[in-house]
């Protein structure tokens, strides 16, 4: 009866696994504008007004009329002061399609505690007011009416600050709202306060950058200083909807993409944050008010709000050096299970301790004949060829696709003007699982028709068993060799050590218990973090890096398929 009812299981169970990932890009759920917590209806009215017309740096009468807003709201507000620094002819961008000139006014806002007798330290939220100028596409050349980039973090901080002040009279921290000009053409607003009026930081203790890249999709904090255990600390326990990953920062820095926030944050603690979701909107015209996303904007909410409200009501913060720390940390966020964060050294051990486990269990399981090392490297080479032809493979389809819409392909680069590029990128997952399914079921069946006798029955079960052993151990000793590499070189592994580490976990619960059920939890586990890990890939390197994520998938779906093997295989009746 169980071997009948166990493909029912699995099938729910990776239904389920995917319908709580997607709800990691869902949550949380939009507020109105009478909700008395972080209202994303009223972010919105904000935004309508910002984004009425295209406001870059070639549009200095549009970009006054922002600006003229944003001092009204905040002095309506209550801000103490509103400062304007202006800054004459400066030329940019650079080394583009076109070049202008122009003079950038940042605007900073000081909202200081109720009390006169508190003398804390300042937060300081920054977004930039300031649309793209204009970017050739494959239809025309457009302009961006920055009603997402950067109109959902000015929106945002607005909304915030709003919330903050209800509560004036616990602050033990100032708060200084910083409106950039001029980001989009190389920070050039950012850097120029930063280089004539750096006094405008001398109190700051913690800098929240707020931006957006695409038009939907959950807020990431996708960056973090250097030093910053103690800045992910804060965040850890105060994000009601965390979305994170350790490793974008480490890649952040080899990307050829800057916001405001890197201008100051090897100076000051601080965070960084964007939605990544339709690259196709991003820099264009379709960045517009109808695009807008109010679930991505609660999810900003629901991240910086409560973050803020602690460091403006914490004594502790009071020391401008509080959040300042010689160590990072490494966390990532799994869809269910909330923000993992350890420590580097917590993190070096956790994958040690892992890596001797997985050690053992291959040893045992040589030992007792039901692998051989030979045939275990053997499928791990073949596994690292396949994942090498999926980056190849990968790169050639995104490539096709951006030659069929007349885009510009750049390689493991940014790639916009694919109006289906999601849908292809799908599409490319679904057939390159099918592919690993039927190599593998393949395999399978050259194993089973390698024994005969009159013991047939046990003889082919242990023939499979033998196979999907082969294969799991095989992948798994591919990812401990990536994981310890990567461990090594770059101090984050995630990409493969989580995957890996779910595996050797079910695998040896599984022995140890004999119960199956392990097995089914370490695919469960593996696909809430794999799916909502690789889509988030997916969405923030483009098609343009589809062979990129295709190899990661593939080693994610080979270590997936012999565990759902060997879940699913019959039990020998005595």
């Amino acid at each position: 009866m169980m071997n009948k009812i166990r493909p029912v299981i699995l099938f729910a169970a990776v239904v389920l696994s995917g319908l709580l990932a997607y709800g990691l890009w869902t949550l949380p759920k939009p507020q109105n504008a009478d909700y008395e917590g972080f209202s994303s209806a009223r972010v919105v009215e904000d935004i309508r007004v910002i984004s009425q017309k295209p406001h870059s740096v070639a549009h200095p009468d549009e970009r006054a009329q922002v600006r003229e807003y944003l001092i009204d709201r905040l002095e309506s507000m209550g801000a103490d002061t509103v400062m304007q620094f202006r800054y004459d002819s400066i030329v940019g961008p650079q080394n583009k399609h076109v070049e202008y000139t122009f003079d950038a006014v940042n605007l900073l806002a000081e909202f200081a505690p109720a009390s006169e007798t508190v003398s804390g330290t300042d937060l300081m939220l920054v977004a930039h007011y300031d649309s793209r100028y204009s970017q050739p596409m494959p239809r025309d050349t457009v302009w961006s009416y920055g009603a997402a980039d950067d109109g959902y973090g000015v929106g945002v901080i607005l909304e915030t600050v709003s919330l903050a002040l209800k509560n004036r009279a616990e602050w033990k921290q100032g708060i200084k709202v910083l409106f950039t000009d001029a980001e989009e053409p190389g920070m050039k607003g950012m850097k120029a306060i930063w280089e004539n009026n750096r006094e405008v930081f001398d109190n700051v203790g913690l800098v929240l950058n707020v931006e957006a890249r695409g038009t939907w999709g959950p807020a990431l904090l996708f960056e973090a200083c250097p030093g910053n255990a103690k800045v992910q600390e804060l965040y850890a326990s105060t994000a009601a909807y965390p979305f994170t990953y350790s490793l974008t920062t480490v890649v952040y820095q080899f990307l050829p993409m800057f916001t405001d926030f890197t201008i100051v944050k090897d100076e000051l603690p601080g965070l960084n944050f964007s939605n990544i979701a339709d690259v196709n909107h991003y820099h264009t015209d379709l960045d517009n008010f109808s695009n807008i996303s109010e679930k991505t904007i609660q999810h900003y909410g629901s991240q910086i709000l409560p973050l803020t409200m602690e460091y403006l009501t914490g004594e502790e913060y009071a020391d401008k050096d509080y959040l300042r720390s010689d160590s990072d940390k490494v966390n990532f966020t799994i869809p269910l299970l909330g923000l993992f964060s350890f420590s580097k050294v917590g993190y070096i051990v956790l994958c040690v301790a892992v890596f001797v486990l997985f050690l053992l269990a291959f040893a045992l399981e040589g030992l007792r004949g039901r692998i051989k090392a030979a045939k275990v490297f053997g499928f791990s080479l073949k596994v690292l060829g396949g994942s090498v032809l999926a980056l190849l493979i990968g790169e050639g389809f995104a490539y096709a696709c951006a030659a069929a819409a007349g885009a510009e392909f750049k390689l493991f680069g940014t790639v916009q003007g694919v109006p289906f590029d999601n849908k292809a990128m799908i599409l490319f997952m679904v057939l390159m699982f099918a592919a690993c399914v039927l190599l593998y079921m393949s395999g399978r069946t050259k194993a089973a028709r390698s024994v005969s006798g009159s013991m047939r029955a046990s003889a082919v079960t242990n023939a499979v068993t033998g196979n999907a052993l082969s294969v799991l151990y095989g992948v798994l000793a591919l990812q401990f060799v990536l994981s310890a590499v990567l461990l090594g070189v770059i101090g984050e592994n995630m990409m493969f050590f989580i995957t890996f580490a779910f595996a050797v976990a079910g695998i040896i619960l599984w022995r140890l218990t004999s119960l199956r059920v392990w097995l089914l939890a370490a695919i469960v586990l593996i696909l809430l973090h794999a799916l909502s890990f690789l889509f988030a890939l997916a969405m923030a390197l483009t098609i343009g890096a589809l062979g990129a994520v295709a190899l990661i998938a593939l080693i994610d779906m080979m270590v997936i398929i012999p565990l759902a093997d060997l879940y699913l295989m019959p039990v020998r009746k005595k």
